[in-house]
């Protein structure tokens, strides 16, 4: 928590320095703000609810635009402007899941309305009504920006595979909490999306980039968001109820998360991506791990395979032995090959919080509760 400007630091390293200058950021504030809500829901914690109503106000009083609508990428340190104003579709979608999050653990309207308002603004600028699907950044009057790049490692392509995956999460969600046949029908048309243009057919890996007319753009592989994707399409399609996709998507959850066995390391971690004719550092990133360890898992309760169970636990084991910080407290961003944290990505920033570990944490609750005994 920022103790002198409110809401929570943009930045934090290692060792627990924080960087006063560091912006905040509207993905890394709603998902403090889902995982907060998801956990006060599990615990049942006064202290975990007050946590989560203190990164709503904090959020909807300094992360909307209440001018064009929709949610600031970044605002100042100190909470007073916003920094970076383009409304990045990814970002508006994690608004949604931490507002409808919210929603769930409270029962109050006010969180549903702006995420319904959210998803509107999505469907109304965002959406492609030629090609289908969601483009992927707008300025701040929700015109189409010429740089469309999530962060400067990605290309500067109209679509992708991450901002798809984070609409449909959020979406599903929605409809969880509201049952809108509308949010119904977008999220079958994401479904859709997935099995036509993201999931690569021949090798069970996503797609990542492509043009406006779904010409695929990148050969590169994310084994993160394989294993990731492969158990968040399934759950989707448990959202909204429906037969038909849901058999669908256990047969793509375990056709990915297989794929998905060619990413990991000889140490036993998974790889965070791969390119075609790229020297591998052999580098681990924390969110990679703790979705394969649900993605894995996911696997082993639709066919029983034992090999999927034994990655699951794998994954859990090297977190535990790698990543968790045991001096600090949370998990490290990134390890090098000799297993040691890369300075250079902090604890706390725009893309670092508690949000993949928190979740798997719940999840694996949930799932090995209902096997019981």
């Amino acid at each position: 928590m920022d103790k002198l400007n409110g809401g929570w630091v943009g930045e934090m390293s290692n060792e627990l320095k924080i960087l006063p200058s560091a912006s905040k950021g509207g993905v890394l504030n709603a998902r403090i703000l889902w995982t907060f809500s998801a956990a006060a829901q599990f615990t049942g914690k006064k202290k975990d609810k007050e946590l989560a109503r203190y990164a709503y106000n904090y959020f909807v009083d300094h992360f909307t635009d209440h001018e064009y609508g929709g949610t600031y990428w970044t605002i100042s340190p100190d909470g007073k402007k916003p920094l970076e104003t383009r409304k990045q579709i990814y970002a508006q979608a994690f608004s949604i899941y931490g507002l409808t999050e919210y929603a769930r653990l409270t029962n109050k309207h006010e969180p549903i309305e702006l995420a319904m308002e959210l998803f509107n603004l999505i469907e109304k600028h965002g959406y492609d009504p030629i090609n289908n699907g969601y483009l992927e950044a707008f300025n701040r009057q929700w015109q189409l920006h010429e740089d469309q790049r999530l962060s400067a490692i990605d290309m500067n392509e109209k679509k992708s595979m991450n901002t798809h995956l984070h609409v449909i999460e959020a979406y599903a969600s929605l409809y969880r909490h509201t049952l809108n046949p509308i949010v119904k029908e977008r999220v079958e048309n994401l479904l859709h999306l997935f099995s036509t243009h993201i999931i690569n057919s021949k090798t069970n890996h996503f797609n990542l980039f492509f043009d406006e007319q779904w010409n695929v753009k990148s050969n590169k592989v994310s084994f993160g968001h394989d294993i990731e994707g492969s158990w968040l399409l399934l759950e989707a399609a448990q959202a909204i109820q429906s037969g038909e996709w849901i058999d669908k998507m256990k047969a793509h959850s375990v056709a990915m998360a297989q794929a998905s066995l060619d990413g990991i390391d000889a140490d036993g971690g998974l790889k965070y991506e791969f390119s075609p004719g790229s020297t591998d550092e052999g580098e681990k990133e924390w969110w990679t791990m703790a979705e394969a360890v649900v993605g894995f898992f996911n696997a082993y309760e639709l066919n029983g395979n034992s090999v999927y169970l034994e990655k699951s636990l794998g994954m859990w084991e090297y977190l535990q032995k790698y990543f968790i910080d045991s001096k600090n407290g949370e998990w490290f961003y990134r390890i090098d090959r000799n297993h040691m944290p890369v300075p250079s990505y902090a604890k706390v920033s725009l893309w670092k919080c508690p949000y993949h570990n928190s979740r798997m944490c719940l999840e694996m609750i949930r799932r090995i509760d209902e096997m019981g005994d």
